[in-house]
């Protein structure tokens, strides 16, 4: 059946509420979905490409999105979704490549990714199909219909990964998670050395999150975090505004956080005055964080900075994606690694994971091995 693709508008809302209910069910964790404010917000934002698909006689049956960060260059592609009586034709496909290609023309970002479901791989083969390269995963990041792993896909304009900086040494940790990336997308990293260990802190085995305070105030929150880092080159974590501040009873440092209940995650956008202050408690902000709703956290940290990773990583967080060139600086790129720590069990059975998906299991089932599973040697 024929469709025809046009941009969004505001009259469609109540159909586009109504797509994602019959796709998704009450299930869906993103506002553009269901909430009509936030939707008409995006609508009228002239930095969201939103594309609509709809049939000869009306009837919608597609939907897909890109928002962008015009200061980071970088986008996202969420919300695509495709009514189960239209499927089977290749309207996925079709939305995703229409609407990345008009987010990439407009000349604002430099790259686009998606985080991808992976019950099935349909929506992988749909992102493959459109340029888009996998670089890592994300597990336990999201409760759809139970708590789901994500995979991570990027797709980038040309000439950017031509451009990235090299960095000459990563904490020993990494080195399976870029030798994944190397052997699926190609994308080089060098010969990185092992980075010598520093003198980290050891672990916190303090569960409890009573010294902590979460303040739930999106507004207040924005107004001090733009306050505390008002030079954009402080912070960076693309597309995410922090709605919540945790703050320990001592008060030595507020940790800005995008806390999404919806969705049960947590992204630590950023910490004043330093990351380095948040380290030695993240056991009790994890748990502060699990009280809140949310039981993954998710933390993205420079490639080249060797000590604020080895911190994260003593500390229980597990390198799951290297996103190459995601950060823009002058004429040059900088590669980024995305942590995360989860309270959940992680479940890896019901995952549909392509060949190009599987060096990141490995590499993730390594890393948390050596993470979570004591040495031979100390055992014995």
């Amino acid at each position: 059946m024929t469709t025809t693709l046009t941009s969004a508008a505001l009259r469609d809302i109540a159909d586009l509420r109504q797509l994602y209910f019959d796709v998704y069910g009450h299930g869906y964790p993103v506002a553009l979905g269901s909430d009509p404010a936030v939707m008409r917000r995006l609508i009228a934002d002239p930095h969201t490409y939103w594309l609509t698909a709809r049939t000869g006689s009306g009837e919608l049956a597609g939907s897909a999105v890109v928002q962008t960060d015009p200061g980071t260059r970088v986008g996202k592609l969420v919300g695509l979704a495709v009514h189960p009586a239209h499927r089977q034709g290749g309207l996925a496909g079709r939305l995703t490549g229409s609407v990345c290609s008009a987010a990439f023309d407009g000349g604002g970002v430099d790259s686009v990714y998606a985080t991808v479901r992976m019950v099935t791989r349909g929506p992988q083969n749909v992102v493959l199909r459109n340029g888009f390269r996998p670089v890592g995963l994300m597990p336990n990041a999201a409760e759809v219909e139970g708590c789901e792993s994500l995979a991570l896909f990027v797709r980038y304009a040309d000439g950017v990964l031509t451009r990235r900086e090299t960095v000459p040494e990563v904490p020993e940790a990494l080195l399976p998670l870029l030798r994944a990336c190397e052997e699926s997308t190609g994308v080089g990293f060098g010969d990185p050395a092992a980075a010598r260990p520093g003198p980290n802190a050891p672990r916190s085995t303090t569960r409890s999150g009573a010294d902590f305070e979460l303040v739930d105030a999106p507004g207040f929150v924005r107004r001090r975090f733009l306050e505390l880092f008002p030079d954009p080159a402080s912070r960076f974590f693309p597309l995410h505004t922090p709605n919540a501040v945790l703050l320990p009873d001592d008060g030595r440092f507020e940790a800005y956080a995008q806390l999404d209940r919806a969705a049960g995650s947590c992204a630590l956008v950023a910490v004043h005055p330093h990351l380095g202050a948040v380290t030695d408690l993240l056991e009790p902000l994890m748990d502060a964080v699990a009280r809140a709703g949310a039981d993954y956290v998710e933390a993205l940290l420079p490639l080249a900075d060797s000590t604020g990773l080895a911190a994260f990583l003593a500390q229980g967080f597990v390198p799951g994606a290297v996103y190459p060139a995601m950060r823009r600086s002058a004429d040059r790129f900088h590669d980024y690694v995305v942590l995360s720590r989860t309270s959940r069990q992680i479940d890896f059975r019901n995952v549909a994971a392509g060949g190009l998906l599987q060096p990141y299991l490995t590499a993730y089932l390594t890393a948390w091995t050596s993470t979570y599973l004591p040495l031979p040697e100390v055992v014995s």
